[in-house]
């Protein structure tokens, strides 16, 4: 692999060092307190503003949900005790279990749930689409509200319950009353959550810290996926950061830390080698790579531009550059994952074939005058750094010229939402990854949220691709629902948003004392139990 040179024999020789000695005291080490290094580091807080799955990993932490998704992909009630639907589908009632409070004591409320929603949903591409279908919502008393639709939606506890990216987290009413388009504070970081954040020792760059909520009353249900009981049975978890890789698989090898949330694939032999390691893969569906366009500025500003970059790309490059080992990827041209009830190459069959004789014929029909491409690199995860070097070499053995920036992740997250010009800080295209439970369906998937403005960074806007998701979204024959999506990734592949490149399984390293981790899209931390 080449996204990290050190070969694996130096890793095994070093793997004895002290990584962390002077950080870590005897009594830290003997309490119940896991350590973990996560994909990023957490420098953003708010899990509304940004997509980034570290906020949102934070934000289950910290935040509950009116309803989660458990591992058969069914919607159940999690903050919800019980609600109903009127026989003419427009309105929803529902009433919140007992005991639900807020980490600085007071109850939750109707009203907070009610200003959470409309909050979430002016930023998320399936909360968009449920909001626009909302006539009303009115708290009936401290624990119920009404949400009255202006016609039936058959995705209403699907939005609600939607496990990944952004998550419609409750929060307290004077916090959800934050504008959509601004952080909130360090200081109003207050859930009903499982975990509280220690907003003391959160230290970016070093690491961030949860106690358990003692006050937290978990549901019966024994857990599963995002939903059921999310009982807690750590009294702490600390996120580390280490910063190297090297270091980081030494101090799990050392037993100076107890999990690796997404440790680079060419060391994973080195890990499952040590017989007080273990692998788990707590996402059988996997996650998708995908190339996102920001279509403001020339030359994305061209649909036949866009299409040349499908021609141009191919998954196995990518796929081998950053994964390696097939036993942890999958090439899959269907852009609502493999193996899942939507899985369809329609549109797709002929692209992602790097022709790069196809990609400069439509580079010349579409007069593309040399313009650099703008393409932001992620440095510092695993993950995803070689994946712009690769498509930097294909976009211009397919005609394109490239500029390749390089800046670490939450750097590239900040800068995605700018819509300056490339030349003035902002971008043409980066490289992300999305869970398989972000992107089950055209509402859910935010990349295909084409509308202008309202759409996700890169802000597409087509007229065509947002009937489709509103016709999937209407529908509720699943026969009717998958021809509706063929459409869409017809339509795709005719006015691009974004490209999809492979599908690809990560797997947790974690020290054989540390049990119950949830098979899920999210990582999680309830259920963990450190012997």
């Amino acid at each position: 692999m080449t996204f990290w040179n050190k070969s694996l024999a130096a890793v095994a020789a070093l793997a004895g060092l002290s990584t962390l000695a002077a950080d870590i005291r005897p009594a830290e080490a003997q309490a119940n307190t896991l350590r973990v290094v996560m994909h990023s580091d957490l420098k953003i807080l708010d899990p509304i503003w940004t997509t980034a799955y570290i906020v949102r990993n934070h934000g289950y932490m910290v935040w509950d949900t009116l309803f989660a998704m458990d591992e058969k992909l069914e919607v159940k009630p999690q903050m919800v005790d019980k609600w109903t639907v009127s026989p003419d589908n427009l309105t929803f009632t529902f009433t919140l279990r007992d005991k639900l409070e807020w980490h600085d004591g007071t109850p939750v409320t109707a009203e907070d749930c009610i200003a959470s929603i409309r909050r979430w949903g002016a930023r998320d591409s399936m909360g968009q689409s449920l909001m626009a279908r909302i006539a009303d919502m009115k708290a009936v008393d401290a624990k119920t509200f009404t949400m009255q639709l202006k016609e039936p939606y058959g995705l209403v506890l699907q939005s609600l319950g939607k496990p990944s990216s952004n998550v419609p987290f409750m929060m307290p009413k004077r916090v959800a009353e934050t504008d959509p388009n601004t952080q909130i504070k360090p200081e109003d970081v207050i859930g009903s959550g499982p975990f509280i954040f220690k907003r003391d020792e959160w230290k970016p760059g070093e690491k961030t810290v949860y106690v358990r909520n003692a006050k937290y009353v978990p549901r019966n249900e024994p857990v599963s996926g995002m939903a059921g009981g999310k009982k807690v049975n750590l009294d702490r978890v600390e996120w580390r950061v280490l910063g190297d890789h090297q270091t980081t698989v030494n101090a799990l090898l050392a037993n100076e830390i107890d999990m690796i949330e997404s440790p680079p694939h060419d060391l994973l032999p080195v890990l499952s080698r040590d017989r007080n390691i273990k692998l788990f893969s707590a996402n059988p569906l996997g996650l998708q790579y995908t190339f996102r366009f920001n279509v403001l500025h020339k030359p994305f500003d061209n649909d036949k531009v866009r299409q040349a970059v499908l021609y141009a790309l191919n998954q196995k490059d990518f796929l081998d550059a950053v994964i390696g080992d097939p036993k942890w990827y999958k090439e899959c041209k269907a852009m609502f994952v493999c193996g899942t009830p939507l899985e369809t190459t329609k549109g797709w069959e002929d692209k992602l074939t790097s022709n790069f004789d196809k990609s400069k014929a439509l580079l010349r029909e579409a007069g593309y005058d040399g313009t650099p491409i703008v393409l932001m690199q992620s440095t510092d995860l695993a993950v995803l750094t070689n994946l712009a070097p690769v498509a930097k070499n294909l976009l211009e053995k397919g005609g394109f010229k490239v500029d390749m920036q390089s800046m670490d992740w939450q750097t590239l997250v900040s800068r995605r939402a700018r819509k300056d010009a490339p030349t003035a800080g902002g971008w043409h295209a980066f490289l992300t990854a999305w869970v398989a439970a972000d992107i089950l369906n055209p509402v859910m998937a935010g990349f295909f949220n084409a509308g202008c403005d309202r759409a996700m960074f890169g802000w597409p806007c087509d007229k065509q691709i947002q009937d489709l998701r509103d016709a999937y979204a209407r529908e509720t024959d699943p026969a009717k629902q998958k021809a509706i999506v063929e459409q869409v990734q017809v339509r795709a592949s005719e006015y691009p948003t974004h490209v999809h490149l492979g599908q690809w399984y990560q797997p947790f390293a974690l020290r054989n004392n540390v049990d119950g981790a949830v098979t899920a899209p999210v990582t999680v931390f309830w259920n963990v139990v450190k012997k």
